[in-house]
């Protein structure tokens, strides 16, 4: 480096290098302008030069310069390698690469821009190279210990795990029989485990477990040791030895599930379906009453059995279980037990002892069976539980009623005031559910989780305004809704953009879900750091974990959901641009309000222009001496108008849906939006494919039926091919269309009708059907509005009426007869039904909903329209008095 210039200027090179490492970055201009001041093209100096001002956010002249040094000096390794660096900071990895291969032909053993490659190649997941790296690395500097550790690290990742162990057996090779020294002890630790679970995944048990009993001495985790032994002894089919040491690890944590479960595998008494015969579940039963006898303490050997008893003996388990912790109050012993739903007659038999429980207590004051007295708080709490369970089952004014009467009784209780904001949330009523869930928050200002369940039920009544206000005061101070994109609030961002989107404001859930995919993508650049530390450190099974973690990164449900409804947008955007609507709004005005609307987006673009020249102010000011940003610029797109007006909406959808389709392809809900926008897009064949793909995943849904008749009705109207490839296409369809069982020698009408007759007790497929036949024939119509009428809800009788109609699925079906039928009749008939139905219902306007004029919620919700400010935690800002007296007035209404 700077080995072309004179000593003096020499020396003030290695200053800049120097300047730059400790992040000196004016004191490294200085210098640089020292040299260039004699040596202007001076090329290393120059790509120096760059790289400061990168580091001081002037990114456009540090692209300059470092360009020009590259091109005065291309023979220069530094040049190249400074080009890499500056690539890289803007997570352009692939041109970093390319810059790095460069350096690499001027000075192929250069050992730091070698290992700044490997993990570039390493974030790419580029494991040929990756290997062929590390393995140079190890070449040039066989006396490193990483070198070794990332040349078997990069084997593993290139699926050769074989080669991973023979590389860590000749690095031990090389080491002193006294090795490791005491300061190393935790990272000798670490190869070790990483060597044995190496064989372990390459299936040589015997040998890994010989390696793990030899080396016990030098492995001081011996939690993950014994963790591994048993694993081991659970592979090779020892299950004596593996019952031992499983009874071991419990006496060490006897609330570990895991190992619960391996103790089951030692008897062969587990099933991952949690089916098991009587015979079985008698033999898991003794196991347990074994286990609880000696671990008394442990929550975990009462809860399992749960999960396995029938009848009479999950009666007595499940009653055994519940009555110390309604005694104790845990108010989530309704979360504990919410799996147990799932079981067919498990709820029933749940619901039957705790209304014991709740009758006996009201009567003689204990539980029945027992003498001694309870506290006054277990009827509150059996309230409680039962009305979270009545909510689960849809009995949804038997819920209201045990949370009234559980407020009644104690009315400071915080989580009451929850869970009915909850249960007016599946009732239908999101205002009421928002004001109760408000009220819950002012009873406790510094509890971050309930001021976030707040902000969600208030997102759900879509008040937006009052829920930023309430969302920002558990943030910094300043820009406190930047604050929350920091924080990577995906919930946050998810729901907000719902509620726009309701509202119809695209461009501002384009925004928001959007902001969740780039929450994805910082945890996957958040990733690149470590790629030396765990290196460095030797927590390579924690790395491995957190590669094969990043590789399903986008499998998880927050990107699936954001990813969805951006592709909504987006499809809403195709349908309907928005220069279409407005030119056709502004036709319709009169001349006064076009001249009105042109002066107010004069305005906006002026407002617009204003935004982004303060930005440019703030990232030119908002700089210290060391060149660190200081403050944050001004987003010259808030209200994302310029995501809406893409010129193509369904190029954008088709890079989240690839997205999809790598990631989340066992969703049915992938596949549905794929067929969306492949027929938009006249992608006949790749439509059709998902047509398939929802099928083969569920060939009875009703979204499936909708896009398997769409799809073959669109394609036999189509006219007759005349091009080769309309012909090859055509051809593909014929071939392919026997291979469908329900198209098999039959009319679309016919699967139509066949549809029906496998579902007719069903609304969403009467639904579904109705639609359908009537795009097949306009003119049936009435029949297809018959059809959705004569739809009856089966009722359940339990402790309650529980209808088997869900409420979104009635407000889907009164959208289609308004929307898509047409009739507003059929509509206002159904309508009327559903308030009946659904008597908290805002949308069907439910007698006992908050629309109605005589709601208790009427006046917190044209607060709350209003946007009023909300109470700060910690009693930074207090209530006002009338704030408490409304308050107060509520609590006894209640």
């Amino acid at each position: 480096m700077g080995a072309s210039l004179p000593p003096k200027e020499a020396n003030l090179f290695k200053l800049i290098v120097k300047s730059y490492e400790t992040k000196q970055y004016k004191k490294g201009l200085k210098a640089a302008d020292a040299i260039l001041k004699k040596f202007p093209s001076h090329g290393e100096t120059l790509s120096m030069k760059g790289l400061t001002l990168n580091c001081m956010d002037r990114k456009t002249e540090a692209y300059e310069l470092v360009r020009l040094g590259v091109k005065n000096d291309i023979k220069s390794h530094v040049c190249w390698h400074v080009f890499g660096l500056l690539y890289r900071s803007d997570r352009e990895y692939r041109e970093a690469i390319k810059c790095y291969r460069n350096a690499l032909r001027i000075d192929p053993e250069n050992l730091e821009i070698l290992r700044d490659l490997s993990l570039l190649q390493a974030q790419m997941r580029d494991l040929s190279g990756f290997v062929e790296t590390r393995q140079q690395l190890l070449t040039l500097k066989p006396n490193h210990r990483m070198n070794w550790i990332g040349f078997a690290v990069s084997q593993h990742l290139n699926a050769n795990a074989s080669k991973a162990v023979e590389i860590l057996e000749a690095f031990e090779g090389t080491l002193e029989d006294d090795y490791p020294p005491e300061n190393e002890l935790c990272e000798h630790t670490e190869m070790i485990l990483y060597k044995v679970s190496l064989l372990e995944e390459i299936g040589a048990f015997d040998k890994a477990l010989e390696e793990l009993h030899k080396k016990e001495p030098k492995i001081v985790d011996k939690l993950s040791y014994k963790e591994l032994e048993v694993s081991l002894l659970s592979k090779l089919g020892r299950p004596a030895e593996a019952d031992k040491l499983y009874r071991v690890l419990l006496s060490m944590n006897p609330d570990n599930y895991r190992y619960y479960e391996g103790l089951q595998k030692c008897f062969g008494l587990y099933s991952e379906s949690g089916q098991y015969s009587s015979d079985k579940i008698e033999k898991l039963n003794a196991l347990y009453q074994s286990l609880s006898e000696q671990y008394t303490r442990s929550s975990a050997v009462k809860r399992i059995p749960l999960d396995f008893l029938q009848d009479e003996s999950f009666k007595e388990a499940v009653a055994k279980y519940i009555k110390p912790l309604l005694t104790k109050g845990v108010p989530s012993l309704f979360s504990d037990l919410s799996s147990l739903y799932d079981h067919p007659r498990k709820p029933d038999i749940l619901e039957q002892v705790v209304v014991e429980m709740e009758h006996s207590i009201r009567t003689t004051g204990s539980y029945p069976g027992s003498d001694v007295k309870e506290p006054p708080s277990t009827l509150l709490w059996t309230l409680f539980f039962l009305a979270q369970h009545y909510d689960k089952r849809g009995q949804y004014d038997v819920a209201l009623g045990k949370i009234d009467e559980a407020i009644a009784h104690t009315p400071t209780v915080i989580d009451l005031y929850s869970v009915k904001s909850r249960i007016m949330k599946h009732a239908g009523d999101l205002t009421a559910a928002a004001a109760l869930a408000d009220e819950a928050r002012c009873m406790d200002l510094a509890d971050r989780y309930i001021n976030s369940e707040c902000v969600k039920r208030m997102l759900q009544a879509d008040q937006v305004t009052l829920a930023e206000k309430t969302a920002v005061l558990f943030t910094k101070e300043g820009d406190q809704i930047n604050n929350l994109h920091d924080m990577q609030c995906m919930w946050y961002d998810l729901a907000s953009g719902d509620s726009y989107f309701r509202q119809g404001d695209l461009g501002r859930a384009l925004k928001r879900f959007l902001a969740v995919e780039k929450h994805y993508t910082d945890i996957s650049e958040d990733q690149f750091d470590f790629h030396s530390y765990c290196l460095r450190k030797m927590t390579l099974r924690s790395y491995v974990d957190m590669l094969k973690f990043q590789d399903r990164l986008h499998s998880f449900p927050y990107f699936h959901k954001a990813a969805i409804r951006a592709i909504r947008c987006y499809l809403k955007l195709h349908d309907s641009p928005k220069s279409t609507a407005e030119e056709d709004g502004m036709s319709k005005m009169a001349p006064a309000q076009k001249k009105k609307m042109k002066k107010q987006r004069k305005a906006e673009e002026r407002a617009k222009k204003e935004a982004e020249s303060k930005s440019e102010e703030s990232t030119a000011s908002g700089v210290s001496k060391s060149g660190k940003k200081n403050v944050k610029p001004v987003d010259p797109d808030p209200h994302g108008q310029k995501l809406i007006q893409v010129e193509e909406p369904m190029a954008e959808a088709s890079k989240y849906l690839r997205l999809l389709q790598k990631h989340s392809p066992n969703a049915l809900e992938t596949h549905l939006v794929s067929f969306e926008v492949n027929m938009r897009k006249q992608k006949f064949l790749l439509a059709f494919q998902a047509v398939k793909q929802m099928l083969k995943l569920d060939a009875e849904n009703s979204d499936s039926h909708r896009s398997l008749i769409k799809f073959f009705l669109k394609t036999e109207s189509t006219s007759a091919p005349t091009t080769e490839a309309e012909k090859l296409r055509w051809s593909v369809l014929e071939a392919e269309r026997p291979s469908i069982s329900q198209l098999q020698n039959k009319s679309l009408v016919e699967v139509n009708e066949d549809f029906l007759g496998r579902h007719k007790d069903s609304l969403v497929h009467r639904a579904a059907y109705a639609e359908m036949l009537y795009l097949l024939d306009p003119s049936k119509k009435t029949e297809a509005i018959k059809t959705i009428e004569d739809s009856t809800d089966k009722v359940v009788q339990t402790n309650g009426a529980q209808r088997e109609w869900k409420l979104k699925d009635c407000i889907a079906v009164h959208k289609l007869l308004d929307t898509v039928l047409l009739d507003s009749e059929a509509a206002s008939r159904w309508k009327s039904r559903c308030a009946e139905y659904f008597p908290c219902s805002t949308y069907f306007e439910g007698k006992r909903s908050s629309v109605m004029p005589d709601s208790v919620y009427n006046s917190s919700r044209k607060s709350n329209d209003n946007g009023d400010a909300p109470n700060h935690p910690m009693g930074q800002t207090e209530m006002s008095d009338g704030q408490v007296e409304a308050f107060k007035s509520l609590s006894v209404s209640t």
